[in-house]
């Protein structure tokens, strides 16, 4: 890290100084009475509650104990930017590390879970992970990170600020939780409403009944299905290489696209690699099982081109795009897309089988009422998303303004 003047009474410390890394194990947490389990799949990016876990007496073979307070940071793929603070104990994955304050005197520990999520902690953390396919750092590595270290005073005014925009972030939280359920009973509802209003003769699918009318088939019919570019996009963050790719890591689990995370690459040099406004991306491969079929819609008049672990999914006319765009997430959160996921190292889809995926496809003009019946609560969802994006950004910038 370059020198700079600090200002009064701050001094620059490495993360190591300051920060220890928990060694607390467990070689039976069922018996040592400990309920929960957090896995990599459990922590997601940009969020600091843990809002999902496992259940111990299922079966699990972690071992690593955290507490309540402490900071739990994912060492693989540390670009996923995983970082969360525990509010009840358990055991973790071993490629989650354990991470508290050494001196509550020097460092508040309420402020050590900023620090983790700021840019220079995450780069700093890709830029020493080692490994192809799952690359990982370690705790040597982190401890070395430099930062500037404020007085304590200056550091609660810090953390005030910073809990007043986390605060915000949950209430909007909350409130995409909400909207996401509203919309799901919405969708169940359309549906049915539009099958009972057709008075058609009902036929059984794999989506359960469905009107006659209706069809079932590979979406390779009513879609061209393509793959992605094959190539390392990590850590090519320089806009002036050329052009911005889209990877797993920029679709969230609400099927939106999240542009912050920006990587590039060379122009395409294949057309079938540059996006059109419309296009469905579907990530087909991932570390975490619930992100295997997370699909968003590409909605830019932008040229962006598209990663390898991604499909591009172009609809023929047959098909509403957003109701497409919803039904393959649907898929997703009900695991309907059958033997075509697997596990290996990673959990993926069987992408060339995802052509003879089945799904439903209903008479245009009735895709079109249930799209037009959801859009409202498809625009709320939106303006939470957008709010939620700027209040990360105001995180972003009050971390480095001030760390």
């Amino acid at each position: 890290m370059a020198d700079k003047k600090l200002k009064p009474g701050w001094r620059r410390v490495k993360f190591g100084d300051v920060v220890r890394l928990s060694k607390a194990r467990s070689q039976d947490p069922l018996a040592d009475g400990i309920e929960r389990y957090v896995g990599l799949e459990h922590l997601e990016p940009g969020d600091l509650r843990i809002r999902s876990w496992g259940n111990v007496a299922d079966g699990v073979t972690f071992t690593s104990i955290f507490q309540p307070g402490q900071v739990l940071f994912g060492k693989r793929r540390a670009y996923q930017r995983k970082v969360a603070v525990a509010d009840f104990s358990g055991v973790c994955s071993g490629d989650i590390y354990v991470l508290e304050t050494k001196d509550a005197q020097v460092l508040l520990p309420e402020l050590l879970p900023f620090i983790c999520q700021t840019d220079a902690f995450f780069d700093h953390a890709v830029g020493t992970s080692a490994g192809s396919l799952s690359p990982r750092t370690n705790w040597t590595s982190l401890a070395d990170f430099e930062f500037a270290l404020p007085p304590m005073d200056e550091q609660r005014r810090t953390l005030e600020l910073l809990l007043a925009i986390e605060d915000e972030f949950d209430a909007l939280e909350m409130a995409r939780q909400v909207g996401r359920e509203t919309e799901k009973v919405m969708l169940a509802h359309a549906i049915r409403g539009a099958m009972h209003s057709r008075n058609k003769v009902v036929k059984d699918s794999r989506f359960g009944p469905v009107p006659a009318d209706w069809s079932v088939v590979p979406i390779s019919q009513v879609a061209d299905v393509a793959y992605g570019i094959s190539e390392s996009v990590a850590s090519n963050k320089d806009p002036s290489i050329g052009w911005p790719i889209l990877t797993g890591a920029n679709i969230t689990l609400d099927g939106t696209l999240d542009f912050s995370k920006a990587v590039y690459i060379a122009e395409p040099k294949k057309d079938s690699f540059i996006l059109r406004k419309g296009d469905l991306l579907l990530n087909w491969r991932s570390g975490s099982e619930e992100h295997v079929g997370k699909t968003a819609i590409f909605d830019k008049d932008e040229s962006y081109t598209y990663a390898s672990f991604i499909l591009r999914i172009r609809p023929d006319e047959r098909m509403n795009r957003r109701f497409l765009w919803r039904l393959l997430n649907h898929m997703r959160e009900f695991r309907l897309f059958g033997s075509s996921t697997s596990q290996q190292v990673n959990f993926k889809m069987n992408a060339a089988m995802f052509r003879d995926v089945e799904v439903v496809c209903p008479p245009r003009d009735v895709q079109d009422e249930i799209v037009h019946l959801l859009s409202s609560q498809w625009d709320v969802l939106t303006a939470v998303a957008e709010r939620q994006e700027k209040t990360r950004a105001l995180k972003q910038r009050a971390l480095e303004g001030v760390l």
